[in-house]
């Protein structure tokens, strides 16, 4: 099957993932060390196929972190090209819960814009600093590693 462009449709599939970029009112970040590869990350993952975003991420922070989140907006888009996922990413705020560590983190922290932008790559930090941007939600796209050029 092909589609306007001429190209196999069949062939391309895209996963969507979900992320909470959880802000409290010191302004501290919600974040977790990934127990696969050590990196730090905004809490998400795999958007279920029964679920709407919003409540994709909210399971996500909670399954994660141990802190329970209202989710307040849409943040950014953001697609990996390399490996075709798309990532809807929400702010949120918490609203209960204690920070804890689960299968997929060995450590949780609340962050500093700072720390932020030290202890993270750019893919993962720019996501937080889109979060605290009021603006529009940003679309971007990367190849895993860093940010593309708009075309």
């Amino acid at each position: 099957m092909s589609n306007a462009t001429g190209k196999d449709s069949t062939v391309a599939r895209h996963s969507v993932s979900v992320a909470g970029i959880v802000v409290r009112e010191d302004g501290r970040v919600l974040a977790i060390r990934r127990a696969d590869n050590g990196t730090w990350e905004p809490p998400g993952g795999v958007l279920e196929l029964d679920e709407q975003p919003e409540e994709g991420a909210a399971r996500e922070v909670l399954e994660e972190t141990g802190i329970e989140v209202t989710v307040e907006r849409l943040t950014g888009v953001y697609k990996n090209m390399t490996r075709g996922v798309v990532a809807l990413v929400f702010r949120c705020r918490p609203v209960a819960g204690t920070e804890r560590t689960s299968a997929e983190s060995t450590a949780v922290e609340w962050l500093t814009p700072e720390e932020v932008e030290k202890w993270m790559s750019e893919v993962y930090s720019v996501r937080i600093f889109d979060a605290l941007d009021i603006s529009a939600p940003h679309v971007r796209a990367h190849d895993g590693r860093q940010w593309l050029e708009k075309a």
